[in-house]
């Protein structure tokens, strides 16, 4: 457009000059040779113009001609080089497809018409075709070989690396990417590898180098890095604890103002400063982490604040967390336990069973079987809580990868990935998946049809016991759990007349020891008709 807008301007521009000379003849006298030439100005003007352009035609005809072996092998230059590239666009479709023996084909047609020097990817071709051929050991030295090429070097790396993960050698991969990762950080692949292995030796202060650098490279966003760095921080505090407290303190304190809804940093941050004799600050810490999401290991850090306290005090402590988090199973737990240590059972029975309503687990079944055992020392209660707590759902733990552990760890022992642990209940147990029937409250009462009875035979009346209903109730377990064989018809009419009679109280008679019925299930079930047939 800017041409096509200048030459419209030099052709405006000349016409407006021979315009010009129109208007104002004149004549142009030339001696040259004894001769006298005489012309007029417009004519001397359209000749000037003349000989100017033959002369500029003249030139670029010499130069064609002066430059034409040059032309022609550019042009034929140009042809191979398309046709080269032509063929190594084919053969990285064809690598990309799977088709080795096509890539391999196209590798050596690129290879003869491009020089290798000139266009790299012909090595990458080349590689790609011997890994899809299965030969792994010419595709690793293609890649050994990139790594003198500075523009290849990354390639290379990325191609070791993905070699050493084929064949499971993490320490190789790990190296490859903690190369790249110092030549480009902003490469996910490098760095995340390298943050692995830093995590995996300890190393705290790279890690948390290498995740400020992910950051200014804006491989990762803001509040990711933040959470990275609480991590880090989290687990420099544990490591630094006996050592250096002073610096464990200091990176506890950071983590938690990054996160301070992360139970694991306001743990740390809270023990540093609970061995420096600064409960008040550290109290506060596990306030604001308990109001954003309740946990155990707050709880029991909170309530053992000053380890000089009585066990009232510690009570106080545990209904001042629960004051900040009503209506939650997990403060009342921490009021149950701390009741317990108190002696104080009614309490800790009532906060128990309070969890047990708001989120029934088995932690909650086990601490109640704890309060019955101490108050009473009624083992087939005792039992009975017990086997509620196995069909019970599991309690949230820190679990990563399948793997449940009792405490936070900064890394996954699996897979070694970074912040991999979440506080979550783990897998539910086949148990629980099967028999939590069993405690629902509407279970119906299984009822046992009759036989197809002869024709000879008297119709038989239904049974009303005049047992309680508890023993009613527990003939009805005891015949679901053990199997029993239901009395047939042909077996009571053969029972002799002189028979002595068993009420059914001294037929169903427990252990001494046998749980019997749950009175709260007893209570919430009303009596039922028990059909014999």
């Amino acid at each position: 457009m800017i041409r096509l807008l200048a030459f419209l301007i030099v052709v405006f521009a000349l016409g407006l000059g021979f315009a010009w000379l129109a208007d104002r003849p004149g004549d142009m006298v030339v001696t040259f040779n004894g001769y006298q030439y005489q012309v007029s100005l417009m004519v001397a003007a359209v000749a000037i113009v003349a000989v100017v352009a033959a002369v500029m035609i003249l030139w670029w005809l010499v130069r064609s001609l002066w430059n034409s072996p040059y032309t022609i092998s550019r042009y034929f230059r140009v042809r191979r080089r398309d046709r080269g590239y032509q063929a190594l666009s084919t053969g990285m479709i064809a690598a990309g497809a799977g088709d080795g023996a096509l890539a391999r084909k196209k590798t050596k047609e690129a290879a003869k018409l491009i020089r290798s020097d000139q266009e790299p990817l012909i090595h990458l071709l080349e590689a790609q075709a011997s890994l899809l051929e299965g030969d792994h050991e010419g595709a690793r030295q293609k890649f050994e070989s990139m790594l003198d090429d500075p523009e290849m070097r990354l390639l290379g790396l990325r191609g070791l690396y993905l070699e050493a993960e084929r064949l499971g050698d993490r320490n190789a991969a790990r190296h490859y990417a903690g190369r790249a990762a110092a030549v480009a950080p902003q490469l996910a692949w490098a760095a995340e590898s390298t943050l692995e292995e830093l995590t995996a030796r300890g190393d705290w202060d790279g890690a948390l180098k290498l995740v400020e650098a992910q950051k200014s490279t804006r491989q990762i966003e803001r509040d990711a890095a933040s959470r990275r760095r609480a991590v880090l921080l989290t687990a420099k505090a544990q490591s630094l604890a006996d050592s250096d407290p002073a610096a464990a303190r200091t990176a506890a304190l950071e983590a938690n103002k990054l996160r301070p809804d992360f139970a694991p940093a306001a743990v740390a941050a809270a023990a540093a400063l609970f061995k420096q004799n600064d409960v008040r600050k550290g109290s506060k810490i596990l306030e604001t982490a308990w109001r954003a999401e309740p946990h155990p290991e707050i709880a029991e850090l909170y309530t053992h604040a000053r380890p000089g306290d009585a066990v009232l005090d510690r009570l106080n402590r545990a209904k001042k967390l629960q004051e900040m988090k009503k209506n939650h199973a997990e403060s009342s737990m921490t009021v149950a336990r701390a009741a317990l240590d108190a002696q104080d059972f009614s309490t800790a029975r009532s906060e128990a069973e309070a969890a047990i309503r708001m989120d029934r687990r088995e932690g909650a079944y086990l601490l109640l079987a704890d309060i019955e055992e101490a108050e009473t020392g009624d083992q087939g209660k005792v039992r009975q809580l017990l086997s509620k707590a196995l069909r019970a759902p599991r309690d949230p733990a820190w679990v990563a990868d399948g793997v449940v552990s009792e405490r936070w760890a900064p890394v996954s022992p699996v897979t070694g990935r970074l912040d991999a642990f979440e506080w979550r209940a783990p897998m539910e147990r086949l148990g629980q998946l099967i028999d939590s029937r069993d405690d629902a409250p509407d279970a119906a009462v299984p009822v046992i049809e009759a036989l197809a009875k002869p024709a000879s035979e008297k119709p038989i009346d239904v049974i009303d016991h005049a047992a309680p209903a508890n023993e009613a109730r527990g003939k009805e377990v005891e015949s679901r759990e053990d199997h029993v064989t239901p009395v047939t018809a042909p077996a009571f009419a053969a029972v002799p007349a002189d028979a002595e009679a068993v009420e059914p109280a001294e037929e169903l008679a427990r252990l001494p020891d046998d749980p019997g019925v749950d009175p709260d299930d007893e209570a919430e079930k009303s009596p039922r008709r028990f059909r014999l047939f």
